[in-house]
């Protein structure tokens, strides 16, 4: 897991004055996409977290990827990235481990801190397969979109994140981020499809809002992430609510 940092962003905002919001909005957007670029071209998956925060699963891509990212950066935005590297046995070990090495290089709003690159283990070797789910919300289209506010729709499907993040964090030391739409993709060790099933469950039970999800397992988080998707189809098509396609499975480059 890559956790990547805007360095010194908080003052460069207000920095001679404070920046228009939508101008910095902008900003963070764009580099999202760039880093979601530069780790699918390497079969990875990045996630937005906070923007100025940013993490990606990155097994495979080396230090001197990461430093290639630095660069693209660097000359394509007027701030630049630190970013910290961890390996784990589980998604939150990981995440961790990098969280750590970054801290260890100095405050994200030291001046002096730019462009660090810390890393928590040898990386760029990483072996074994990995686990993504991804869920969705049962007809989100008939029972939220066309029928309550946007406003109504958006806090529900937060609660529905939140509460499966939390119990996946907890339960399994697994990591789930909102993708956008009604979509939550979640990094996890390898589980049943009981251990799904309580999710489920556990979010039903707390926010009243049913999920549907497909997991995959892969070498790389694509291979994992879209056997997931297919997964996710099927529940779809066949109204089952977990299912698991497994790694044996062709892949479509």
């Amino acid at each position: 897991m890559s956790l990547v940092q805007l360095d010194n962003y908080g003052p460069w905002t207000v920095t001679p004055s404070p920046r228009r919001e939508t101008d910095l909005q902008a900003l963070q957007a764009r580099l999202y996409a760039t880093l979601a670029d530069f780790v699918g071209a390497h079969d990875g998956y990045a996630f937005f977290d906070r923007f100025d925060n940013m993490i990606a699963v990155t097994d495979g891509m080396t230090v001197a990827d990461h430093e290639r990212f630095q660069e693209q950066i660097r000359n394509q935005f007027p701030v630049t990235v630190s970013i910290g590297v961890g390996v784990g046995e589980t998604p939150t070990d990981a995440l961790g481990a990098a969280s750590q090495a970054l801290q260890a290089e100095g405050s994200a709003q030291d001046a002096e801190r730019t462009e660090r690159l810390a890393t928590a283990g040898e990386i760029g070797e990483t072996t074994g397969s990995l686990t993504i789910a991804h869920f969705d919300v049962v007809d989100v289209t008939g029972e939220f979109t066309d029928r309550k506010a946007a406003g109504e729709t958006s806090l529900a499907i937060q609660r529905a994140t939140v509460s499966l993040a939390s119990y996946l964090r907890e339960e399994h030391e697994g990591i789930a981020r909102f993708v956008g739409g009604d979509n939550i993709i979640a990094l996890c060790p390898s589980l049943d499809e009981g251990a799904f099933e309580a999710a489920r469950e556990h979010v039903k039970t707390t926010t009243g809002i049913d999920l549907q999800v497909g997991i995959g397992e892969g070498e790389t988080p694509h291979e994992a992430g879209y056997r997931a998707k297919l997964a996710l189809e099927e529940c779809r098509e066949t109204g089952r609510r977990v299912d698991l396609f497994g790694p044996r499975a062709t892949i479509d480059q």
